[in-house]
């Protein structure tokens, strides 16, 4: 018996019921060997983290638009933030952490140069239409490495699943869904009082009265919530209380941060680098780089162009934009 399948016995042994054990997995689109130390959801964990894709994630935007501040979250930190508070309910509730971690850490891959803006304005213009969760799977599924990152299906399912209309398979997925506003909400107000669009005071009183005060308080009482509620139950869900509260902050937070704030004051530039980069290069494919002019013909030039665009960060994105259609300087002697 290798070290794999010890931890794999161990699974059997100690989670829940509920659980999703790596010896259950449903496998993944191509057969593979298995890894004599990693379960396949710790492998699947480990090529996500050593992806591009995964790096890229450090310059985009998560509200904030090119923050100057060192402090401002970006869309990996957010990404951070997501998998250690999943872990901590998972942990908890005996469900399997690396399969968490893996759609955790997976979940937000296939987002856009400035956050939900830059998947707006993709969304627009790409005929078939952009939502952020779809990319992620295909990232995974098709463009990681030429190939795809070929995860199990528990994860794939994770990530798709993380928002949207449907749920996820697994309970692990469950709890990625819902800790995902958990660290969003929490964050953002924090982002916002640090800039001043937003002081405490500012925030509904009634909902305070229920999560807490403090940043601290508010995601220690919705873990500690979620995890109460959902103990040795088929399903992850928060209580009706606690539930209301933090669906009324998150209402708040698009009432008075999400939707024309002084955060959101470079939106419509950011708007338009993105559209103007895709119109420019399904118009002029040649311009595309060689990797991606040679998927062209496979996929079609509005595929190939969403993909690269979407894969960009804010800097990279930016730094297109005014190679094309900033003028330069004209040397004279």
């Amino acid at each position: 018996m290798n070290i794999r399948e010890r931890t794999e016995r161990l699974e059997e042994q100690q989670l829940s019921p509920y659980a999703c054990c790596s010896s259950a997995s449903a496998g993944r689109l191509y057969p593979e060997e298995p890894c004599q130390v990693r379960t396949a959801f710790q492998r699947d964990r480990d090529r996500i983290i050593h992806s591009k894709s995964f790096r890229r994630l450090k310059g985009k935007t998560q509200v904030f638009i090119i923050p100057e501040g060192d402090h401002y979250r970006t869309r990996l930190t957010h990404t951070l933030e997501v998998a250690q508070i999943s872990r901590t309910v998972a942990k908890a509730l005996r469900l399997n952490e690396d399969l968490t971690e893996a759609i955790a850490l997976g979940h937000d891959l296939g987002h856009t140069p400035f956050g939900h803006i830059g998947e707006e304005a993709l969304n627009e213009v790409y005929p078939p239409g952009f939502r952020h969760n779809e990319q992620s799977l295909r990232i995974v599924d098709e463009l990681e490495g030429g190939k795809g990152l070929n995860l199990t299906r528990e994860v794939r399912d994770g990530i798709l699943n993380h928002t949207g209309p449907g749920r996820p398979v697994t309970l692990e997925g469950q709890v990625v869904r819902i800790c995902d506003r958990v660290a969003y909400i929490n964050h953002d107000i924090d982002d916002a009082i640090r800039s001043g669009i937003l002081t405490l005071n500012d925030l509904p009183r009634a909902c305070l009265d229920v999560l807490g005060r403090t940043h601290r308080e508010r995601i220690n009482t919705m873990v500690l919530d979620l995890i109460n509620n959902s103990w040795d139950k088929p399903v992850i869900s928060m209580s009706s209380e606690v539930q209301q509260a933090t669906d009324e902050l998150r209402a708040f937070l698009f009432a008075r941060v999400y939707v024309g704030s002084e955060a959101k004051k470079e939106e419509a530039k950011a708007k338009n680098v993105v559209q103007y980069l895709y119109f420019y290069f399904t118009r002029h494919p040649e311009a595309l780089p060689p990797e991606q002019l040679k998927k062209v013909e496979e996929m079609g030039v509005e595929r190939v162009v969403c993909d690269y665009i979407a894969g960009m960060t804010d800097h990279f994105a930016i730094a297109q934009f005014s190679r094309l259609f900033i003028p330069r300087a004209f040397p004279v002697s």
